[in-house]
């Protein structure tokens, strides 16, 4: 299989794992502190890519030269992470994902700095269509809220937080020097969980861990292994075979996963004409993914 197959079979599953994030966050967020939440999903996720690392590739000690690289990363997602859950105390699953979809943009333009990963005519055009999807979902479908800026709180945290994993994507790819995705993986969890206990140390001390409703312990065990240990062995490993704007175009299917979840779960549904507009996030994604030139693998650096 080619390495560019593997790379967008990786991001599918990588889309159908981050929407349960949104619709299972969104039913305990206000339950539990986002940092607390997170500090013990990425504990949870860095011992379970961990174990996987030393069970097949290992981990060698020359892996861990330059440390600050993980540390970079792992704050970027601990970033990510932590707003999402505080934007989602105040906004719905889906209008969330759809502030996801945004990213794909702003990765391109960082890839292009950082990179000089070009931007086609026809990524360009994708894109486009992908933020006006996702602008018809943010704003409700409704025009007047549109023409008056009218956004959701919970939307505008989220957005920053869309801002940090947009820079994420690139870096991999710019700071990786022939480490493995779960290798790399496990590194950026142990830093984020670092990150995350120290910043994090009140919220989590003042947490009643026992009090937690069974469903909040599910949601955090979901996003540690589903949505953090298997997803980002999925990016790192996708971020090494496709361009930075591919892979984050996979983030368009988010929303329509993330109605399917809501489906399955028994919540209610977003209106029609909203549900529409993820119709364009996916037409988005079909233009993102078709090949343009080969993108060769990264050489390591020394």
């Amino acid at each position: 299989m080619a390495p560019q197959t593997q790379g967008h079979l990786a991001m599918l599953l990588f889309s159908a794992l981050v929407a349960g994030s949104f619709s299972l966050g969104g039913m305990v967020a206000n339950e539990i502190a986002p940092l607390a939440l997170n500090a013990v999903r990425f504990v949870i996720a860095g011992v379970a890519v961990g174990a996987v690392a030393l069970a097949t590739t290992g981990i060698s000690r020359s892996a861990f030269a330059a440390p600050w690289r993980y540390f970079l990363l792992g704050g970027l997602f601990a970033i990510y992470f932590v707003l999402m859950f505080e934007g989602l105390k105040t906004s719905a699953p889906v209008s969330s994902a759809a502030v996801f979809t945004l990213a794909p943009a702003m990765s391109g333009v960082f890839a292009w700095f950082m990179l000089r990963q070009r931007i086609t005519p026809r990524i360009g055009l994708a894109l486009c269509i992908g933020g006006l999807g996702a602008v018809w979902v943010i704003f409700r479908a409704d025009l007047g809220a549109l023409l008056a800026f009218d956004v959701g709180r919970g939307e505008v945290i989220f957005f920053f937080g869309c801002i940090a994993h947009a820079v994420y994507t690139p870096l991999v790819r710019l700071l990786n020097r022939g480490e493995t995705a779960v290798v790399f993986s496990f590194g950026t969890l142990v830093a984020g969980a670092i990150w995350l206990g120290l910043v994090g140390a009140r919220d989590i001390l003042a947490t009643d861990w026992s009090a937690l409703r069974s469903m909040v312990w599910v949601t955090i065990l979901y996003v540690s292994l589903g949505a953090s240990a298997i997803t980002f062995v999925l990016v790192q490993f996708a971020a090494l075979r496709l361009p930075s704007a591919k892979v984050m175009a996979y983030t368009y299917l988010v929303p329509s996963w993330v109605i399917v979840w809501e489906a399955a779960l028994g919540n209610s549904l977003p209106p029609t004409l909203i549900i529409a507009g993820t119709g364009l996030t996916i037409l988005a994604l079909l233009l993102l993914v078709r090949d343009d030139d080969a993108l060769p693998m990264k050489v390591s650096r020394n």
